[in-house]
């Protein structure tokens, strides 16, 4: 949820003017891509937003008991909570809430990623006129977010000692997750550059000698191996699918998807149309501003404040799903 809420504020520092932000809304055009991407951000926090409120609902009573009476936090667990009774009948309406929800984030979590990918993919050109984008971004982005997964599970089971509830079988499954989406993004890959490569259109072969051989070849090789590659070859292993092993790996996949991010937009920025006479040899090379630096340090910054926070406010693991597995446990032993 923290990353999507960013998502949606680069959308506005992306503008170049803010102030215009509700132009977005009050003079958007469906034929303009950025209004898709504003359509599925918002109804995807929305639908986050739900996904994590209606679990969370059960153990409000529980928070708004232990907190400090007439507490600031006290007042705010009622606010969101205070109707909860805990009866069968709220249980089964948050239950069938959070089966649709989980049917509904599916499709809208392909289409974000499906439009963004768009929004390259409608322009002309070298490099993004491609229809393989959509599946080629979608892929990347569930490889990415599995091994986010994989680094918050260690670092939560480390900082707040869940060792007991974070297990070994855990980081096992998504290990195999993550060598699985490894392999399909590897397979998009390959669709996304072999085949331009085989036809080498004059429009492409600046900007495909440029990945292999050229100014971002290091970058680029270095991000394939890293994203993809490694993590096969580790995870296929059942010591490689231990914990810290396993956090390594989210580590690796995470920052070689950003080299990849990289990748993908600045050279294909570089490959202009037609030939560029008589102008500093600077203009034909890119390096981060330091504003841009700080719009994306700022922005990873801010995702893991809202993660920070959550974290304080509310309970990581369940805890009336954690009382009632030991409940039927003890229950079991007697």
């Amino acid at each position: 949820m923290s990353a999507i809420l960013f998502a949606s504020i680069i959308i506005i520092v992306d503008m170049g003017r803010p102030e215009r932000f509700t132009h977005l809304f009050l003079y958007g055009r469906l034929q303009s891509p950025i209004m898709w991407d504003v359509i599925v951000i918002t109804t995807y926090l929305t639908i986050s937003v739900l996904f994590l409120y209606f679990p969370l609902l059960p153990d409000l009573p529980i928070l708004i008991k232990n907190s400090k009476p007439g507490s600031a936090l006290q007042k705010f667990y009622k606010l969101i909570g205070s109707f909860w009774k805990g009866t069968a009948a709220q249980f089964r309406i948050s239950e069938n809430a959070v089966r649709i929800i989980s049917v509904m984030i599916i499709p809208v979590a392909l289409a974000i990623h499906t439009v963004t990918s768009w929004l390259f993919a409608t322009t002309y050109r070298p490099g993004w006129d491609s229809t393989n984008f959509g599946a080629y971004f979608v892929s990347g982005a569930f490889l990415v977010g599995a091994g986010g997964v994989v680094v918050a599970m260690y670092v939560f089971r480390k900082a707040y000692h869940l060792e007991a509830y974070i297990t070994e079988k855990h980081f096992n499954n998504m290990s195999k997750i993550v060598v699985l989406l490894a392999l399909v993004y590897l397979y998009f890959n390959i669709n996304e550059y072999l085949v331009p490569a085989f036809k080498m259109k004059k429009a492409e072969e600046h900007h495909l000698q440029s990945l292999a051989t050229g100014e971002f070849a290091r970058l680029f090789w270095t991000a394939i191996v890293m994203s993809m590659i490694v993590p096969v070859v580790v995870l296929l292993f059942p010591k490689g699918r231990k914990p810290f092993p396993a956090f390594l790996m989210g580590i690796v996949v995470v920052v070689g998807s950003w080299f990849k991010r990289y990748i993908i937009v600045t050279p294909t920025m570089l490959s202009p149309f037609l030939p560029m006479y008589d102008v500093p040899e600077s203009y034909k090379h890119y390096f981060p501003s330091w504003e841009e630096w700080a719009i994306t340090t700022g922005s990873l910054a801010g995702t893991l404040l809202i993660i920070t926070i959550f974290t304080r406010l509310f309970p990581i693991i369940p805890i009336h799903e954690t009382i009632e597995e030991m409940e039927h446990t003890k229950h079991e032993k007697v």
